[in-house]
Order: structure tokens, then C-alpha cells, then sequence
């Protein structure tokens, strides 16, 4: 019986150690930030951009793009997810802009050159200084929220306080705390996450159209939670599966085209 009270003991210690990392490190495994320093536009390939230094609420300095828009075009309000930087989708960028829509696309605090350090409550406020950039330069109406993984999570928090045109979530969640779960199935995730992004209690009073890509093959984010989401939204919306897609890869199976006909309908 000793020996099996040791046992047991040392099981549990090495289990509330296992937690404790869990919980310290948390952040890091939610934000990996990338090793990636402040890129200027032009420097990275997109010399139609501007580059702007916005004030948060609590005093952080966050990086923006800006395309401008051409006249009567709408304007996609980005939020990229937790490990991109702005100089990575130049691509995505200038097919999203090709045909004279604006972007405002988010660098999160502590990436690639903004100040702060990364959580829920930090990106929301960035999110938020993000929104009042663009609603100082074009009408409420004209701008689509567009989110992307874990800037979904920002995207709906956007749309369900501030007024848009359009909401777009690619590869959404219903919260990070559910996703955590299913990969952590024997830890109390949903006691120790310190940044949940509930998505799924801030989608109901989005009340504009609402377009949702996910792709069959995501490991990241299973399908299954973007469904979950989908069902608590509010109509008018559109979920669009795509047969194959993986995380990273919707732009392959036409995400843009159907993100614009989206935004043009």
C-alpha cells in the first residue's frame, strides 16, 4: 500500500505540475508570435499600402495597412489569426484589393513591431482603435469585417458592439476555450484559460450579413466548430464548406472569389 501511495502522490504532483505549465505558458501557446520585425509595405510588396501607427485605449502602439479604397468601393477591415504578421498575405492582400476594395489590416500587440503583449481583453482594444481608423475614413455601411482563425474571435467582438456592412469568418471557432478542450481533454481548460474568446456568446447581436468559409480538412480548427457557430447566428447568413480545405489554404479553393461575391451581393 506504500508503495502505491507514493505512486499515486507522485502522479498527482507531476499532474498539478503539468497544469501549472499549462496555465503559466498559456499565452505563449495561444500567441506564438512569429519572429518577425516591422516590415514596411513597399518593403514587403505592397507599395499601394500605408502604413499607420494607432493609439489603443490603454496606450499600446499598433501597426496598420491601409489600401485606400476607390470611390464607392467597400473596404475589408482585417484580422489575421495568431501567428501571422502583415508582410506574410501580401498575396491575399492584393487579391482581396484588385478590384479597388480598401483594406485595413491589424498587427496585433507584440507582433512584428507593435508594442504590448498579446491577450483577449489587449486585441479587442486593438481591434477597436483598428474600427475607429476606418470609420474615420469611410461610412460604417462600406466596411466587412473579416476574420481569420483567431482574429475571428476579434471580428465578431467588432461587429457585435460596432456597426458594419458585412461580417466574413474564415475558419471560425466558437471559443478558444472549446478548442483548447478538445486537445487537452483531461485538463479543466475551461477553469484555467485566461483568454477565451467566446464567439459564441457575442454572435447573436451580430445582426448583419454573415458569411462563414471553412474547409473539410481543418486540423486547426475542425469544421464542427464552425458549424457550431453558424447555427447560433442570426439570418441573413451563408456557410460555405469547402471540400478539402485545410487551415492555411482556403485562398486555393477560391476563398477570395467567394469572399467577393460576398461582399458584392
Amino acid at each position: 500500500m506504500t508503495i502505491v501511495k507514493w505512486i499515486a502522490i507522485l502522479l498527482v504532483t507531476a499532474y498539478c505540475a503539468g497544469l501549472l505549465v499549462l496555465y503559466v505558458r498559456q499565452r505563449e501557446m495561444l500567441f506564438p508570435i512569429p519572429r518577425v520585425g516591422r516590415t514596411s509595405p513597399d518593403a514587403a510588396g505592397l507599395p499601394e499600402a500605408e502604413e499607420h501607427i494607432l493609439t489603443t485605449s490603454d496606450g499600446e502602439k499598433v501597426i496598420v495597412w491601409h489600401v485606400p479604397a476607390k470611390p464607392g468601393r467597400p473596404v475589408i477591415l482585417y484580422f489575421p489569426g495568431n501567428g501571422d504578421f502583415l508582410a506574410g498575405p501580401v498575396s491575399r492582400f492584393k487579391a482581396m484589393t484588385a478590384d479597388g476594395t480598401g483594406l485595413v489590416a491589424l498587427s496585433y500587440r507584440g507582433y512584428a513591431g507593435s508594442s504590448g503583449a498579446p491577450s483577449e481583453q489587449g486585441l479587442l482594444r486593438d481591434g477597436a482603435a483598428a474600427y475607429a481608423f476606418t470609420t474615420a475614413r469611410y461610412e460604417a455601411e462600406r466596411i466587412v469585417a473579416w476574420g481569420f482563425s483567431l482574429g475571428t474571435g476579434v471580428a465578431v467582438a467588432i461587429a457585435s458592439e460596432h456597426r458594419v456592412g458585412k461580417l466574413i469568418l474564415e475558419a471560425p471557432y466558437t471559443s478558444t476555450a472549446d478548442i483548447a478542450a478538445a486537445s487537452f481533454w483531461y485538463v479543466p481548460v475551461r477553469l484555467l484559460m485566461r483568454d477565451p474568446f467566446h464567439s459564441d456568446e457575442r454572435i447573436t447581436r451580430v445582426t448583419v450579413p454573415l458569411l462563414v468559409m471553412h474547409g473539410t480538412n481543418d486540423l486547426v480548427i475542425p469544421i464542427a466548430f464552425g458549424e457550431r457557430l453558424f447555427a447560433l447566428a442570426r439570418e441573413p447568413k451563408r456557410f460555405v464548406r469547402i471540400e478539402g480545405g485545410g487551415h492555411e489554404n482556403l485562398d486555393q479553393y477560391g476563398a477570395i472569389e467567394t469572399a467577393k461575391d460576398f461582399i458584392g451581393s
